[in-house]
């Protein structure tokens, strides 16, 4: 008798099919790999023709919003002040 007890149930695995649908996974992923990358190269080729065709480039308009924010938050600022002035030197009795 050994000294080992031995497994009452095996799972019989045929190798060549796991290696067979290894393979297969493999291959599967090297071509949806390869469809991403085509799909992300069109995308990009597509958003650079869209630049390209702006009256006014991205950065431009950019710099445009900014310096409009800039000012309105100036003019509030400035309307702010004016107002809290004008009540602070109201009428007094």
């Amino acid at each position: 008798m050994s000294s080992h007890p031995q497994p009452r149930h095996t799972l019989p695995i045929d190798n060549r099919l796991v290696a067979a649908g290894a393979m297969l996974t493999a291959a599967g992923a090297l071509v949806a790999g390869a469809g991403i990358t085509v799909v992300a190269f069109a995308v990009l080729s597509a958003g650079r023709r869209v630049i390209r065709g702006m009256d006014v480039p991205p950065a431009q308009q950019a710099a445009m919003k900014w310096r409009q924010a800039k000012e309105a938050s100036q003019a509030g600022l400035q309307a702010w002040h004016s107002a809290s002035d004008a009540h602070d030197v109201g009428p007094s009795r």
